[in-house]
């Protein structure tokens, strides 16, 4: 655990809320059930869905950070990928 631990467990809860993740998972199923013909088209959707998950989360992380200073955006920056990808794996 780090300094960071709790806010970013805040940070990653009220992401949750906010919407994205259910496209992730409803662009998985399609993947999931589409014909052969269709699983590429629905794969580079969730692909799609995912990097703009990944962005959006990048972009929470970096708008904190920028308010530490060197030494402490890094620490943070780090703890925020780490607990991310603990919470998510499909971010790996």
């Amino acid at each position: 655990m780090t300094r960071f631990s709790d806010l970013i467990s805040r940070q990653l809860d009220l992401f949750a809320e906010d919407g994205m993740l259910e496209e992730v998972r409803e662009a998985k199923a399609r993947y999931d059930r589409a014909d052969r013909d269709e699983a590429e088209e629905a794969y580079g959707d969730y692909a799609d869905v995912v990097d703009a998950v990944k962005d959006a989360l990048a972009d929470m992380r970096d708008r904190y950070a920028s308010t530490l200073d060197g030494d402490a955006a890094e620490e943070y920056e780090d703890a925020f990928e780490r607990a991310a990808r603990k919470r998510w794996r499909w971010l790996g």
